[in-house]
């Protein structure tokens, strides 16, 4: 089955090169949605205290296989299969980041810690609800290994 999605906005961010992964903490972003969605498109939003993010890696390829690998490359962590990743070179090569809300004007939103490079198209915007969020998330022990430094400022 395929499909196509357009962008409802855009990333604006002083993060033009999407290979530096790591210290995305204190990175501001705000996203400018397209003039079709009006000037009370995010009316409500600024009451919330976080949006869940939905983006695509435009600058990324999808894996040439999808055999099992160490996230990142790392050899001092286990192989994984596809799903088990969150890196950008994803079948569909779609990303999703819950951001705290810093301002919304219009159709700005600024958010702090998205880790999407400057003039990455996002796809969707949703606000972030307690009733969707797990009461207890369960990870491996290596996963906290490689999102050390992830969003440090």
């Amino acid at each position: 089955m395929r499909f196509e999605m357009t962008a409802v906005g855009i990333v604006h961010n002083d993060r033009p090169d999407p290979a530096l992964t790591d210290h995305w903490g204190a990175v501001t972003s705000t996203i400018v949605v397209d003039p079709r969605f009006g000037d009370d498109c995010m009316l409500g939003l600024a009451e919330f205290s976080h949006v869940d993010v939905f983006f695509v890696f435009d600058r990324a390829t999808e894996r040439p296989d999808h055999r099992p690998r160490c996230p990142r490359g790392r050899a001092d962590l286990p192989e994984v299969g596809m799903f088990a990743d969150r890196g950008p070179n994803r079948p569909n090569r779609l990303g999703m980041t819950t951001c705290r809300i810093v301002a919304v004007r219009g159709r700005e939103l600024t958010v702090r810690g998205l880790d999407a490079a400057a003039g990455t198209p996002v796809v969707d915007l949703k606000p972030a609800m307690a009733e969707f969020r797990p009461a207890e998330i369960s990870q491996p022990e290596w996963v906290g290994r490689l999102m050390a430094d992830y969003f440090l400022p």
